[in-house]
């Protein structure tokens, strides 16, 4: 029987390489431009095309190979970054492996020019599929140009797992920001279809973040620093009123390297407790120097996962210099000691209450007793009024439907005026109770608390809607049956309005603009990181248009981090739940709120909302019963 294994062909182990390696095209960049800085550049430029896949050119002012490294470079775990195991435990370049060039070289078309300053010509090199094409001097600048041509030409089905430019653009931009923010001392420029993206100067760590996110971070940036004999830290933290409900933009850099762990990143968040609101998350860009003995950087190919060897010594020092930097910055609440909280409480101040401190009492402590009994009595009394705030709106309304109501005046004691309250005749019939709700009494029976919650009475007890969650089921019903039209009613802006994006937004913005067309949005791009917004949804709520698109678009990336769904739902949700925040806290009328709770009950699932949150909750009578222990 002959034998059946046999040693793979250097080609398809190259390919079989290149799919942990190189997964899309933003992996390509990662890896040039991890290259560029090894060789010790100080100017970098990335040059893309259809978002990678026709072009992905990094030129840089490096060391140069010479032209046998050249060569080698191409061959599987040919590199100069180790010679023995102990390098393994002391690396601080950016590749060591050897396998880069190698795989994109099986699934791409390459040529690369490359010069030493001591040498007089260059080296061109030209490999297709894992072959060499050509080897020749040139004439070429100092530094290395790679040239990586229609990516995965001989892996169609790689190819066609690809997304969308803008999707695939996106990724390369993250790539790109964690490179160039590790790395401020280097200059950097990014150009995509002949339009430039950025162009960083070599500069400070504080104006390579202004310059990637925008001018808008540098008010919010907090210097963090923290030395040890066993690690350094630092970096910049975020301020808390800056928290945003997505992720994407905290980095963690273990010597210059970006990392991706989740331990560290609590040890930032704990921080922050009880300062940002639940499920948002900080801005960060923070930089931890250990010893390499100390960390295992060997644990993926794409090297964004390390070990420590203390990795609670680690979380401790990073969390330690966080909450020093947020105290040296005062963005800690403090607590003022000779502050009298009796006296500094607002809750119990009311216009012309007894509470308001004069000059004459502002140093009486509250818990001295007063010797005037009535005047506790007539604070008491005063005090009920709060619980009357609004009726006489829907009072009045009562007023207008029942012309036949008497009028009673109501006298809180000596120290309040007069107040008049119309009051329905069978307003406290016990037997008012109906078995559904009727038209005649819809007023009555329907009303609102604080702006946030409708109670509606039902046969069975009593119907509390959350405003907002109602609104929402509502909105989302609305904006899917848009999208699925292909077509929503627009409102046209007498004058168009000009909105700039961060690069990664304006990205996905450009993913979406289809759906985004067909809710009601006008839009047209005048920038390469700008869109001119010439019409707005038809029941858009009044909010500035950069807004507005900031929103949908941060609520759009959290959910598409959260859940997995298509475009089209996903924006559904993310304009329903934006669109519905604006009324969640918003006064209605009473045929508001019954038009209100008409359109939830004929929506698909009134119950709950797009992201599974209850609307509504019915009290039964006998619930309602059990609070009074009967």
């Amino acid at each position: 029987m002959l034998d059946i294994i046999q040693l793979l062909p250097d080609s398809i182990a190259n390919q079989i390489a290149a799919g942990e390696v190189v997964q899309r095209p933003a992996s390509v960049v990662k890896e040039l431009l991890e290259n560029s800085i090894d060789a010790q550049s100080t100017n970098i430029q990335l040059i893309v095309r259809e978002a990678g896949k026709t072009l992905i050119q990094v030129i840089d002012n490096g060391l140069g190979m010479s032209e046998t490294d050249a060569r080698m470079c191409f061959e599987r775990h040919a590199t100069s970054k180790i010679r023995t195991s102990d390098d393994l435990f002391k690396i601080r370049t950016m590749g060591f492996r050897g396998e880069a060039m190698a795989s994109i070289a099986a699934v791409a078309q390459v040529e690369m020019r490359t010069r030493r300053t001591t040498d007089e010509l260059g080296v061109l090199i030209k490999i297709e599929a894992s072959e060499l094409k050509a080897q020749e001097a040139i004439a070429t600048p100092e530094g290395t140009s790679t040239q990586v041509k229609n990516l995965f030409f001989n892996v169609p089905a790689r190819r066609n797992f690809l997304k969308s430019n803008p999707v695939e653009m996106r990724h390369i931009i993250d790539e790109f920001q964690r490179v160039a923010l590790s790395n401020p001392e280097i200059s950097f420029s990014l150009h995509h279809n002949d339009t430039e993206v950025y162009n960083l100067p070599a500069g400070k760590l504080s104006r390579r973040i202004v310059d990637l996110f925008g001018k808008g971070y540098r008010e919010q940036l907090a210097s963090c620093e923290e030395e040890t004999s066993f690690v350094s830290v630092r970096g910049y933290v975020g301020k808390p009123e800056y928290a945003k409900k997505t992720r994407g933009e905290q980095f963690f850099f273990a010597n210059n390297r970006f990392i991706k762990n989740s331990y560290l990143n609590h040890a930032v968040m704990s921080s922050f407790e009880g300062l940002i609101p639940e499920g948002s998350h900080p801005f960060y860009v923070l930089f931890i120097e250990i010893d390499p003995i100390h960390i295992d950087i060997n644990v993926h190919p794409t090297k964004t996962e390390i070990k420590f060897d203390d990795e609670r010594t680690v979380y401790a020092i990073v969390q330690a210099a966080v909450r020093k930097s947020m105290s040296q910055h005062n963005l800690m609440p403090s607590l003022d000691f000779e502050t009298d909280v009796n006296f500094a409480n607002n809750i119990f101040q009311f216009n012309g209450s007894p509470f308001e401190k004069t000059k004459e009492t502002a140093g009486v402590s509250s818990f001295a007793r007063t010797t005037e009994a009535p005047f506790r009595e007539k604070t008491n009394l005063t005090n009920w009024n709060k619980l009357y705030e609004g009726l006489n709106r829907q009072l009045d309304d009562f007023e207008r439907k029942e012309p036949e109501i008497e009028q009673t005046k109501v006298d809180f004691g000596d120290t309040t005026e007069s107040t008049s309250f119309l009051l329905k005749s069978k307003a406290n019939d016990i037997g008012s109770n109906r078995p559904q709700r009727a038209s005649q009494d819809s007023e009555a029976s329907t009303f609102q608390i604080h702006n946030r919650y409708i109670i509606s009475q039902v046969k069975s007890g009593m119907l509390l809607i959350d405003q907002r969650a109602a609104y929402e089921r509502i909105l989302y019903e609305k904006f899917s049956q848009n999208l699925r039209k292909n077509g929503g009613a627009s409102q046209q802006l007498l004058f168009p309005t000009k909105v700039k994006l961060t690069t990664a937004d304006f990205h996905l913005l450009l993913e979406i603009q289809d759906e985004i067309r067909n809710l009601g949005f006008v839009l047209s791009v005048v920038e390469h990181d700008s869109f001119m917004v010439n019409g707005i949804p038809a029941d858009s709520p009044e909010e500035n248009e950069q807004q507005m698109l900031e929103g949908i678009l941060e609520q759009f990336k959290q959910n598409e981090s959260e859940l997995h769904l298509d475009k089209a739902e996903n924006l559904a949700r993310a304009m329903a739940k934006r669109s519905a925040g604006r009324y969640g806290n918003h006064a209605l009328t009473v045929l508001e709120m019954n038009t209100l709770v008409e359109q939830l009950f004929a929506s698909s699932n009134p119950s709950y909302t797009p992201s599974g949150e209850i609307t509504m909750k019915i009290v039964s009578l006998s619930d309602m019963g059990s609070l009074f222990l009967r």
